[in-house]
């Protein structure tokens, strides 16, 4: 496994100098969602002093996107659950607005490595989009996490969260803000 583990991340350094040469274009993929309870990482408050977090009661919006780390994101945001299907058809349509050749990061979720996924990687590979997988327990290389942790955590504020439409509204305007007004500061490649 150690084995598996530093030529998956030799391979995604290579990946990584390739992407900053403007040879091939880089993305890291993965799914989260928000839902209408909040996100609350940590709190405090005053003792004797009751805190609430006002929201309409279990509405959950799932998203699905790729960024690099210029910030450029591609992202989907639908009620539907995320399931191989979705992000087959998803892969799909976007292995048809590439210009060169393109690799996907992703993790080992059992919805991208779906027995469907599998059959349809050569056919994207005829179209210069290619997957690399994660080697197993290794978020940390994956920056797709720091979007999902940046947009629940700073660009979403609470009152976001008091209604379904409200919070539809405001995931999908920081999602489409990315790159322009919302930029995420990216460090160069490490592995640690």
């Amino acid at each position: 496994m150690p084995e598996y583990y530093a030529l998956q991340v030799e391979k995604l350094k290579e990946l990584e100098q390739l992407s900053m040469k403007g040879t091939i274009d880089l993305f890291y993929g993965d799914e989260t969602h928000v839902c209408s309870e909040g996100y609350v990482p940590y709190g405090w408050q005053f003792p004797d002093e009751d805190v609430c977090i006002l929201s309409e009661k279990a509405y959950k919006l799932n998203c699905f996107g790729f960024i690099n780390r210029q910030s450029q994101c591609r992202w989907q945001t639908t009620e539907a659950n995320i399931d191989a299907q979705f992000i087959l058809e998803y892969l799909e349509k976007f292995s048809f607005q590439i210009h060169k050749k393109t690799f996907i990061v992703l993790d080992n979720a059992r919805v991208h490595k779906a027995k469907l996924i599998q059959e349809r990687i050569p056919y994207w590979q005829k179209r210069e989009l290619f997957i690399f997988f994660l080697p197993p327990y290794s978020p940390h290389l994956n920056i797709a996490e720091t979007l999902w942790r940046k947009l629940k955590k700073e660009w979403l504020n609470p009152e976001d969260y008091l209604y379904k439409d409200t919070l539809f509204y405001a995931t999908n305007r920081c999602l489409a803000s990315l790159g322009e007004n919302l930029k995420i500061n990216f460090s160069h490649f490490n592995a640690n």
